[in-house]
Parts: C-alpha cells; sequence; structure tokens
C-alpha cells in the first residue's frame, strides 16, 4: 500500500506529526510521502497563509485566539458554503490527478485544511481510495473536524471523544490513537551523558524553554524575568526557534552569562529534554505530547490560546504541568519548581501515568485495516 500524508504549511507541529508517521512506515520498509496541501490551492496561497500564520501567531496571539473562538461559535464561517470552504476546495481537482498520478492507496490528513481538500476531492471528482483518515494534533476537537467526510477520525484521547460527536464526527470513525511523536521521544539519554554533550553542568538545575518552532508569545518577558530569578545552580537554555530577532535580543542581553544559553531553531529537542529538569513551553499539542513522552514537567505560558486552551487543560488535569497568568509568577513559579525535586518527581510520574500510545503505529496498523475492508 502506498500512503500519501498531507499536512500544511501552517507551523511546523503538523509538519512534525507527518514526520513522525512517515519515520514508522519507513521503517515498516512501505512508501509514504509527506506533501503540503495548500500548494493544491496554489503554491501562492500557501507561501500567503504561512507568512500570515506565522505573523499572527508570533505578534497578535489574541488576534489567533479570537479567530478560533469565532470558527467555534459560528460554525457557517468554515462550513461547506464559506468563502473558507470555497478557498480551499479549488485545490481538490488538482490533488485529484496527483494522487492518480502517482498512485497512491490511502492518505492521512494532520491538518483540518488537509482533510477539507481531501474531502473535496472526493466529493467532486469520485476520488475512491483504500482508506483516508485526519489525525487532531490537539487535545480537543477543532471546528472544522466536523466537516471531514474521511474514514477515520485519530484523537489523542479518549476524555474528548464526546466533543467530537458534538461537532458531527460519527462515533463509529473516531479510533483514539495518541499525536504521533518521533521515536526519539520515546528514548531516553542518561542525564549526564547528555549534559556533556551540550556541555551543560552535570549538577545544575535546568530549565528548558521552548514557546514554539516560531518563538511566539511572551517568552521574551519571561526569559528575562527568569533570568533576575535564576540561582547560581540555575541554568536555562532558551531554544527561539525562527525567531531570528528574538533570538538576537537574547544573544545580546545574555551572551556573556555562564548560565543561559541561547538557541535558534533545532532538530535536537528531543536530546535537550534529556538534559532538563522543567520544561517552559506553550501547550501546542506536539510540544506538550513530546514532553508528555518523555516525562518531562511542564510549565505553561498561554501564548496562543485557540486550541491550545485544550491541551493546557488536559495536562493541567492531569497533574504533568502548571501555568499561571501572570508573567511575573510565571517565573518564579518555574524557578521554585527547578529546586523542588519531590513536585518534580510527582509530576514526571504523572505523566509516566498517562500512558501515551506509540500514536504512528496505531495508525498505520487502523489505516491498513480499513484498506483490507474496503478491498
Amino acid at each position: 500500500m502506498k500512503t500519501l500524508i498531507l499536512s500544511c504549511n501552517t507551523g511546523e507541529g503538523h509538519n512534525s506529526v507527518a514526520r513522525a508517521i512517515k519515520e514508522y512506515y519507513d521503517g515498516m520498509g512501505e512508501a509514504c510521502d509527506i506533501e503540503d496541501s495548500l500548494r493544491f490551492v496554489s503554491p501562492k496561497v500557501s507561501r500567503l497563509i504561512s507568512k500570515w500564520h506565522v505573523r499572527i501567531y508570533r505578534y497578535t496571539p489574541k488576534l489567533f485566539d479570537k479567530g478560533y473562538n469565532l470558527l467555534e461559535d459560528h460554525p457557517s464561517l468554515s462550513g461547506d458554503r464559506s468563502a473558507i470552504h470555497k478557498l480551499f476546495a479549488t485545490g481538490s481537482g488538482k490533488l485529484t490527478r496527483f494522487i492518480t498520478e502517482n498512485g497512491y492507496d490511502s492518505v492521512i490528513c494532520t491538518h483540518v485544511i488537509s482533510s477539507t481538500i481531501l474531502t473535496e476531492a472526493q466529493r467532486r471528482y469520485g476520488l475512491r481510495l483504500a482508506s483516508t483518515s485526519l489525525m487532531i494534533t490537539d487535545y480537543t476537537c477543532h471546528p472544522m473536524a466536523g466537516d471531514s467526510g474521511l474514514d477515520i477520525c485519530f484523537i489523542p484521547v479518549s476524555e474528548i471523544i464526546d466533543e467530537f460527536v458534538e461537532k458531527g464526527v460519527p462515533r463509529d470513525r473516531i479510533v483514539v490513537s495518541g499525536i504521533p511523536v518521533r521515536r526519539a521521544f520515546f528514548n531516553k539519554t542518561d542525564r549526564a551523558e547528555a549534559r556533556e554533550k551540550f556541555g551543560i553542568p552535570a549538577d545544575c538545575r535546568h530549565l528548558l524553554v521552548m514557546c514554539g518552532s516560531m518563538g511566539c508569545g511572551s517568552v521574551r518577558a519571561l526569559v528575562h524575568k527568569a533570568a533576575e530569578l535564576l540561582t547560581e545552580d540555575g541554568y536555562m537554555t532558551v531554544i527561539c526557534g525562527t525567531n531570528k530577532k528574538l533570538y538576537n535580543e537574547l544573544v545580546s542581553a545574555y551572551g556573556a552569562r555562564g548560565n543561559i544559553r541561547v538557541l535558534g531553531f533545532t532538530r535536537e529537542v528531543d536530546a535537550l529534554m534529556d538534559t532538563a529538569d522543567l520544561y517552559l513551553t506553550k501547550p501546542g499539542g506536539i510540544s506538550t505530547t513530546e514532553a508528555a513522552a518523555k516525562h518531562l514537567p511542564m510549565v505553561f505560558v498561554n501564548a496562543v490560546a485557540g486550541c491550545e486552551d485544550g491541551n493546557l487543560r488536559f495536562f493541567v488535569e492531569h497533574g504533568g504541568a502548571v501555568t499561571d497568568n501572570d508573567i511575573d509568577a510565571l517565573a518564579k513559579r518555574c524557578v521554585s519548581l527547578l529546586s523542588d525535586e519531590e513536585a518534580l518527581r510527582k509530576m514526571s510520574d504523572n505523566l509516566r501515568r498517562l500512558g501515551l500510545s506509540d500514536g504512528a503505529k496505531i495508525i498505520h496498523d487502523k489505516m491498513c485495516e480499513s484498506a483490507e475492508v474496503c478491498v
């Protein structure tokens, strides 16, 4: 079976999930490719949406939250007759030709936009596939999930099944899979060995800070406050992602500090997590799942809200994370938690008890099972 994964050029999280699924398929020796679904609408539209998504996400996150809530409160804005739906549906013809010409048997979507385009390809052009699915990458139901006409809707945890049913997703199409993350996050390197690799003192209390691949939210103010409060045995690594302006500012401010390291975009997040005692991050669906797989306690800055509110709520309620709306209080909480080994141990144990599933394996197995039924 030849599989296509349709990601979306709106942030790195959906691409990370796509790569995690492909990693599993590759390990099974099965053909699997990843494509940006927006390019089937047009490369220009893909670049434009990506550009403005980054800008809004990074500089005006409250606007992102308002837009998300608007879709939740008014489903017709993204329904079959909406301008949003019509725009994305224009890519269905090109997608149909691409899938047919390349002989794909099954398609996995890691974003509701991808699902919209694929659903329209099936409706308008009679595209037939052995199995199709939408992978939800947050611990809540996206407003557009109910518009999907795909065979399977993979969701992170069973607690949110009713949310999807209420939004119109048939219960018999819902499969609890967990969110796929790369195998590296299920493996743990000895802390001393990991710290030696990055030149981090073996006996320090290490705070790892990352607010998304785009470096958004209140990370600037948080880092400045945490830097003031950091004790002599404390160490802080800040990952700025693709936000070069933030990176340059923090390097200028803290480049001479021996206990603060500033990094740009990195693909070694899994290894850096093995060096950390505590993880300060925005509650993105992927970053939280990666940390949970490492049993790494988290502190959340609610930078964007929207769909991330569900992620924050899930991990706070299960005792694997804490949060605060006040920046000063949040920074103080980070620094105090660093020295509280018992609290960190309990948070880590709570994450371990979640027993998050190997999402990529479950998706692979269920897609194969679905394809066999179709045949």
